[in-house]
């Protein structure tokens, strides 16, 4: 088996069993109800309800195998558009349900607000050097949760690499933060909900149109899909499931970590939590870090990870995923990792963690989430982390990774 082949199966194994695999599906679902359980009594039923909303999120990625990373790489490299298409049907959702909501203030009683941060000299390096580590790492935020549930022992190690890098991103952010920036925009703010929204929605069409007709250039028509292996409720329990159906789930669903949580889904605010106070226990004044100033920050730091959201939200998109590899018949790691596999995800989580950090937020809580927030940070993150994913996409081979020529069954 060559390099290449090996370290794409480590990622999310490719082959399609037969039958449900009990012991995994059973661990990942009694995971799901204990730690529901546990959650909703040390904290709160609102924080349990969004520790299962991240084990839905879970299922949902691993059945539409639903990759920011690969959607990108294959549009690189053969100008196979139809995961960036998705990506638009779920953007184009999640504005419709936010922006009206987010204009008002509030939903269903409960105050929320946006993903809307700064777009400044912090961002752009952030989201580029993000954009190169989803290449080399083998995914992105959601990527790397969603394949470690389904199996994949090389994204432990970005995953790893990916909490470090994110430590140390939030103990030099003061320094990022300093350099020329925007002040926070928000369009919603900025133009009204609807004229925002036309223009967004706008948007979102012409990036697809695009990928239409450079697909059609390049192939002559659109790629067609497969038959899927199952049907009815077999499928919807064992998927695979259409990319738009994944893309329409994932819009619900942070729309309803809106509801419960007051402000939208994100990742890797988790890692940086997780990384320091490992740093703490190792004897590092990760209090005195700017980063940690405010009241909000240090209870977060001082308190159980059960008490945020974003960390119980991770573990359930893990279990989520584990549970849905299972009842696929998929879960089977590979623990056979090349050194040059395992050197790329090294550096490729770190540039994850890193950029993370410096862009307020990765494909999810800058990208997905920033963009249905209406933050022009967003779009900034778009268009730097996909110059990065051109780059990282040429730097695979180097490192024995594959770049494929149209889109595989997974996240990476």
């Amino acid at each position: 088996m060559s390099g290449s082949a090996v370290a794409s199966a480590s990622v999310l194994p490719a082959r399609r069993g037969s039958g449900i695999n009990p012991q995994a599906a059973l661990a990942a679902g009694a995971g799901i109800v204990a730690g529901a359980g546990l959650i909703g009594s040390v904290v709160h039923p609102r924080q349990a309800l969004l520790y299962a909303l991240g084990a839905a999120m879970g299922l949902v990625l691993y059945h539409a195998a639903f990759g920011f990373t690969s959607a990108w790489r294959v549009f690189i490299s053969d100008r196979r558009g139809e995961g960036l298409r998705a990506q638009m049907v779920m953007l184009a959702l999640a504005s419709i349900l936010f922006f009206p909501v987010l204009a008002s203030g509030s939903l269903f009683g409960q105050p929320v607000s946006g993903l809307v941060s700064p777009a400044g000299v912090s961002v752009v390096f952030g989201a580029f050097i993000f954009g190169i580590g989803m290449q080399l790492g083998g995914g992105c935020a959601s990527g790397t949760l969603y394949t470690v549930g389904g199996g994949s022992t090389r994204m432990l190690i970005t995953l790893a690499a990916f909490v470090a890098g994110s430590t140390v991103g939030a103990a030099h952010l003061h320094w990022w933060t300093a350099l020329p920036s925007l002040p926070r925009i928000s369009v919603v703010a900025l133009w009204g909900p609807w004229t925002a929204l036309s223009v967004q929605l706008a948007v979102f069409a012409a990036i697809a149109a695009v990928t239409v007709t450079l697909e059609r250039r390049r192939h002559g028509r659109l790629l067609a899909s497969g038959e899927p292996p199952r049907r009815g409720l077999a499928r919807f329990l064992r998927g695979p499931w259409p990319l738009v159906a994944g893309a329409v789930a994932l819009a619900l669903l942070n729309f309803a970590t809106l509801a419960l949580a007051g402000r939208p889904w994100g990742i890797t605010s988790a890692f940086a939590l997780w990384g320091s106070k490992v740093a703490a226990g190792l004897g590092f004044d990760v209090a005195s870090w700017p980063y940690w100033s405010s009241p909000a920050q240090q209870a977060a730091l001082q308190g159980s990870i059960l008490s945020d959201v974003t960390s119980v939200m991770d573990i359930g998109i893990v279990l989520g995923a584990l549970l849905a590899a299972a009842l696929a018949g998929r879960f089977a790691p590979v623990w056979r990792i090349p050194l040059r596999s395992a050197v790329a995800a090294v550096v490729g989580g770190l540039l994850l963690g890193y950029g993370a950090r410096l862009a307020y937020g990765c494909n999810i809580g800058a990208y997905f989430s920033g963009i249905a927030s209406g933050s022009l940070h967003g779009w900034v993150w778009l268009v730097a982390a996909f110059v990065g994913n051109v780059l990282g996409t040429r730097l695979r081979p180097l490192f024995g990774l594959e770049v494929e020529r149209t889109p595989a069954l997974t996240g990476c």
